[in-house]
């Protein structure tokens, strides 16, 4: 049986769809951090993606959960770890990182969160990595560091450590999340913002800050709705398809496109090193989308339940009609086959 779609969709579209809704993120908040405390603007923004999530099932209704998997209670640790080390340890650490270190130097730090992504998968979860990947990854976060390059190199001491801290944690939390990609990714996602949200929060007021205007709140609750819910929707969907090293890579692509809506929305300059970063990104991301992973491989029996269609890895029986995307626990008999594919939720095979 033939492949009945490209290997890149729909995992690599949603992957850069993430980064862009994330890269818009910064620039907006920029507008906001005049007149909002930077504890209250993070648990604003978590606090929106997941009240808004909230608010979309609760208007969808039972069609929220059409075709979707829920939670098992062995996805409770998996997403317990993934809430706490994104949404809690992660911004604490970065926070605090923030107020020992230059702000350029921690620029420049908060790059190790593709690297500690990709470590993690790569040498922890033994996801594949080939050299096109790791040649295309090094030239997206080359560019990435040097958009975030101010000239003064990065500092060591107490708040540098703090930051790539912050960032092991995000590692950490995306190769968490990994592990529960196959459920509905809205709730994770909601859980996600509303814990995280209300942790910031509170943080933020028991620090002095003082309660905001509502308007002000409303904008910083809608774009965490964009900025960090439905972009991390999109992220964990990219997860199933592509794998944590992949979708790390592709999501380092946000700084670039948050330095070029800076420009069209608070007049930034156009400069050369703009230009060289943009270059460099667009050849990681040539050398990603170039990628073919193409070999004889082989599925063992497998029985677990995620939303699917019935392709060529999904080709089991109902009684009576169905709608598709559906979710239900099957089993996977033995197969062995070859077409191009990326390490997604049925092809975490080893390579020797």
């Amino acid at each position: 049986m033939t492949h009945s779609h490209s290997h890149l969709w729909p995992g690599v579209p949603l992957a850069l769809g993430s980064a862009v809704l994330f890269g818009a993120t910064p620039p907006l908040s920029k507008l906001l951090l005049d007149s909002v405390n930077p504890f209250m603007l993070a648990g604003l923004l978590y606090l929106g993606a997941g009240l808004g999530l909230a608010l979309y099932r609760l208007l969808r209704g039972r069609q929220a959960n059409a075709g979707e998997a829920r939670l098992a209670a062995g996805d409770i640790p998996w997403l317990a770890l993934a809430i706490g080390m994104g949404g809690i340890v992660g911004p604490v650490l970065l926070m605090f990182g923030l107020i020992l270190n230059t702000a350029s130097s921690s620029a420049l730090l908060l790059n190790l969160e593709g690297l500690a992504t990709m470590a993690i998968a790569w040498l922890v979860y033994r996801e594949n990595v080939d050299r096109h990947l790791l040649f295309g990854a090094f030239a997206i976060l080359t560019g990435a560091v040097l958009l975030s390059w101010q000239g003064n190199g990065v500092t060591f001491n107490l708040g540098a450590l703090l930051v790539a801290g912050a960032c092991l944690a995000w590692g950490l939390d995306n190769n968490f999340t990994r592990r529960i990609s196959a459920t509905d990714p809205v709730v994770i996602a909601m859980l996600k913002g509303l814990v995280a949200g209300t942790v910031n929060v509170g943080l933020a007021l028991i620090g002095g800050a003082s309660l905001l205007a509502a308007p002000i709140v409303a904008s910083a609750a809608a774009v965490g709705f964009f900025g960090i819910g439905v972009s991390l929707v999109m992220f964990i969907l990219a997860l199933r398809h592509l794998g944590t090293a992949r979708t790390g890579a592709y999501y380092s692509l946000a700084p670039f496109i948050g330095a070029l809506l800076a420009i069209v929305m608070l007049g930034d300059a156009v400069t050369l090193k703009l230009a060289i970063a943009g270059l460099l990104m667009g050849v990681g991301l040539w050398l990603h989308l170039s990628e073919r992973h193409d070999h004889e491989h082989e599925h063992e029996a497998l029985e677990h339940e995620h939303s699917h269609v019935h392709d060529e890895h999904h080709q089991h029986h109902h009684d009576g009609p169905v709608t598709e995307p559906h979710s239900h626990l099957h089993r996977h008999a033995p197969l062995r086959h070859k077409h191009p594919h990326y390490p997604d939720l049925h092809h975490r095979h080893d390579h020797g």
